[in-house]
């Protein structure tokens, strides 16, 4: 490897690393926001507030998350096949996979447990609020989408791995 690919390689490393420690102080921060806001909306009486505005900081955690692992395992795919695969190496990307594939632990990246049930913890507090009966049905979906969002996310990263690395060999082979 030259001094600009072993520079890449480093700099592809270094971007995992960081990026797994913002995505998992993201979500820590996303959830504690998400509970200090629906306490203090609760406190405060702003009935109407009390789902919606932590509600959104919720989707948004979610999503800024889903996006960090996203683009964390495209880099991990990229790695392998351009710096593993084709110097005929086998590296952590090459064995982290098939590690996670010979020996799956239930890990869950997505935190898709902790989120859907904040999601539903969400949606009863704006049943307990006492929210106009018209508003229910309207939350209900919105908690509903999301609860979609969250099993469809997770489908995604499942397949992701080996969905990028053929496209990544594809890519190579061009």
């Amino acid at each position: 490897m030259n001094d600009s690919g072993q520079a890449e390689y480093q700099a592809l490393r270094d971007t995992i690393r960081e990026r797994g420690t913002a995505r998992l102080c993201a979500v820590l921060v996303g959830l504690v926001a998400w509970g200090a806001l629906t306490i203090a909306l609760l406190i405060a009486e702003l009935r109407g507030g009390v789902t919606l505005v932590p509600f959104l900081v919720l989707v948004g955690t979610f999503e800024i998350n889903f996006f960090i692992h996203t683009g964390v395992e495209r880099i991990g795919r990229y790695i392998q096949v351009f710096y593993e695969e084709r110097a005929g190496a086998v590296g952590w990307e090459t064995i982290a996979m098939k590690y996670g594939a010979t020996f799956p632990s239930g890990l869950d990246p997505l935190f898709s447990i902790i989120f859907a049930a904040a999601t539903s913890l969400n949606f009863f507090t704006f049943l307990l609020v006492g929210q106009r009966p018209e508003s229910n049905a309207l939350s209900l979906l919105a908690h509903l989408v999301f609860a979609y969002r969250i099993v469809s996310a997770k489908k995604s990263a499942a397949s992701q791995r080996a969905l990028d690395l053929d496209r990544f060999r594809s890519l190579l082979s061009k």
